[in-house]
């Protein structure tokens, strides 16, 4: 994917900082996750697959999981 940058003016809004985002840089949705990494800002829509990218950057699990089937017992018929 090309990276393509754009000549933006800030202004102040209220007692924020704030910025137009140019049309082709537009985000999809209404919400959006800012973050600043040193002297950068970064800027991520709110959506589907969230959890999954974030759960994707996680180190894997150094204990194992315990064996379910062998520490179930079996439910009680009994109704409630």
């Amino acid at each position: 994917m090309p990276h393509s940058e754009r000549h933006i003016r800030l202004f102040r809004n209220g007692r924020n900082q704030a910025l137009r985002i140019p049309r082709e840089f537009e985000l999809e949705g209404n919400e959006a996750i800012i973050r600043k990494e040193g002297n950068r800002l970064i800027i991520e829509p709110i959506g589907k697959g969230r959890l999954l990218s974030l759960l994707a950057t996680l180190p894997p699990l150094e204990e194992p999981f315990p064996d379910v089937d062998k520490d179930l017992t079996p439910l009680d018929d009994t109704p409630l």
